[in-house]
């Protein structure tokens, strides 16, 4: 097997002696005209290599181990209660060795077990992007994205714009941002959760929604420093990761200082989409005066 792929700016190739059962979300960011700068090399196994003791240990959970060595990483990837089913060793700064256990295949169709073999928002990061956890929402040529932590609303959200304002939902879970010629875009991102909804669409962004459920709609917009503190914990970011972590920050000051940021305390209604619609309306107006 042997597939290149795009995920915003990074391009990459993955090649296995063995056909691997690629779940269909993955497979809409295949391109196989581009030329890839990593390489993933992965390999079938009974069992996974032992853990060295001779290294660093990054992290240590019951589903993920980080370990480093002369600069180097290896990452052990499993399911909680589960155990272990994949490991990703660095071979250099262009490529990395998968040793995957053969009882996993079945499970490979699940985008989440897929894509965490290939640690993607560490090498998005090198690329100035960012991986939000959001509802990612298209209407009118541009990008509302509604973020929160999970069971706030934010699909919900989502849906009553779809259905009061003919919207489309281009991703229910993430979005990759990225700049492009100066203005900040959403990008697709190859996982979405239980949404179920995940396509490659590129769009400029005109606002970034947190979300908190309310008795009463209530909209207000975010100081870039408040934007960053409600904002920074639903970015996918290696926190562990202290060099990760600052260019994160870097990354994310620079997001909330040149996109709107807003905070909608919401109802389950079409007048929480009044309430964003007319907000984001009297904006553009201050900015065209």
């Amino acid at each position: 097997m042997h597939n290149i792929f795009r995920i915003g700016d990074f391009v990459f190739q993955i090649t296995c002696t063995e056909d691997l059962p690629i779940p269909e979300n993955i497979l809409k960011f295949v391109s196989p005209e581009e030329t890839p700068t990593f390489t993933y090399n992965i390999q079938l196994s009974e069992q996974l290599p032992p853990l060295d003791g001779d290294v660093q240990v990054l992290v240590q959970r019951e589903d993920f181990i980080v370990l480093e060595q002369d600069g180097l990483q290896t990452r052990y990837i499993g399911i909680k209660g589960e155990g272990f089913y994949g490991c990703c060793r660095d071979t250099g700064s262009d490529g990395a060795e998968i040793i995957l256990l053969w009882d996993i295949l079945p499970e490979l169709r699940s985008d989440p077990v897929f894509a965490s073999l290939f640690a993607l928002e560490r090498h998005l990061l090198k690329e100035d992007g960012l991986v939000l956890h959001c509802a990612y929402l298209r209407h009118q040529g541009e990008a509302i994205l509604f973020s929160a932590p999970s069971e706030t609303g934010k699909s919900t959200q989502a849906g009553l714009w779809e259905r009061y304002r003919g919207a489309k939902t281009i991703n229910g879970d993430r979005a990759l941002l990225e700049q492009r010629d100066g203005r900040w875009i959403a990008r697709g991102w190859p996982v979405c959760g239980s949404s179920g909804i995940c396509e490659n669409t590129d769009t400029p962004i005109r606002a970034i929604v947190m979300l908190s459920q309310a008795k009463e709609n209530q909209i207000r917009r975010l100081s870039p420093a408040a934007a960053f503190f409600e904002l920074f914990p639903q970015l996918t970011i290696n926190r562990w990761d202290r060099e990760a972590l600052n260019r994160g920050m870097a990354i994310a000051e620079s997001l909330v200082s040149n996109v709107p940021v807003w905070h909608l305390g919401c109802t389950i209604s079409e007048n929480a989409v009044q309430c964003l619609e007319k907000a984001l309306e009297e904006a553009l107006e201050e900015v065209l005066e």
